[in-house]
């Protein structure tokens, strides 16, 4: 029987840290992720996601196939995985990949554990929690880079590849459906249908409600009140109409700093 041992952890007690200078060759950018390169199986390969809210380390099948691995390589892989949607993903199997990452001035080569995924994404590699841990790296979406230490104790400072990461999300938002974060932990049956109970259930009245014409709008009370009471409260209506608005020329003059919604788009 053939038993896997892990590799003893050489990563060197470096502190790693982020400074103002770390953010002055950054193009402003709308909350894109970190994307590195990263040399694996002798090949350079782009769109490499830092993704700590994976829970395991992913290479895809289109990218595992373009790096001319063979099925016969991978291990068999019992448990189940997941992406951020909930959804089961294909595992083809595992295979531990030499990767190497480096800055041009220092590098550190470690053997990563990849998942062999079968799912579109944007992304060739997802470098998730055990990796990231493994090798001592932090990443910083404010300073778009990666920090890591090399087995000699230098820093190796990994930037981040801005056009390839705006261009990533942009396609991820696209597609909806790209892999881009996995677990290996099923999603709770409440976070399943949250999102659907809040697609198919709409605010109702608690009870039947008749059309009354206050000061040219027209309001819902309900029928149940008395006519006391529904005029009374048409009363305070009237005083405070102004205070509704009905459309956008009814509220002028918002400041755009208290409530403004963006999109990501190239306009």
């Amino acid at each position: 029987m053939a038993v896997e041992v892990q590799e003893a952890d050489q990563t060197p007690d470096v502190d790693l840290f982020f400074t103002k200078a770390d953010c002055q060759d950054v193009v402003p950018h709308d909350n894109d992720p970190v994307v590195i390169l990263v040399v694996t199986s002798g090949r350079r390969v782009h769109r490499v996601l830092v993704n700590q809210g994976s829970s395991d380390d992913v290479i895809f099948w289109s990218t595992f196939n373009k790096l001319q691995g063979s099925p016969d390589q991978l291990r068999p892989y019992t448990g189940c995985l997941y992406g951020f949607a909930g959804d089961p993903v294909e595992v083809r199997g595992h295979i531990k990949l030499r990767t190497t990452f480096t800055d041009g001035t220092a590098s550190r080569t470690a053997n990563i554990r990849y998942l062999v995924v079968n799912a579109p994404s944007t992304y060739n590699i997802l470098l998730g929690r055990p990796a990231l841990n493994r090798i001592g790296a932090i990443a910083s979406t404010r300073h778009m880079k990666m920090k890591l230490p090399s087995l000699e104790g230098m820093v190796i400072t990994i930037k981040s590849d801005e056009k390839e990461a705006k261009k990533c999300y942009e396609n991820r938002l696209k597609t909806k459906r790209g892999v881009f974060a996995v677990t290996t932990q099923p999603p709770r049956e409440e976070e399943v249908t949250r999102v659907e109970i809040a697609r198919e259930r709409r605010t109702e009245p608690a009870e039947d409600v008749l059309e009354k014409e206050i000061g040219g709008k027209r309001f819902k009370l309900g029928k149940s009140l008395g006519q006391e009471t529904q005029d009374q409260i048409a009363k305070v209506i009237a005083r405070h109409l102004d205070a509704f608005a009905w459309s956008a020329s009814d509220m002028p003059d918002i400041d755009p700093n208290f409530l403004c919604h963006r999109l990501t788009m190239d306009p």
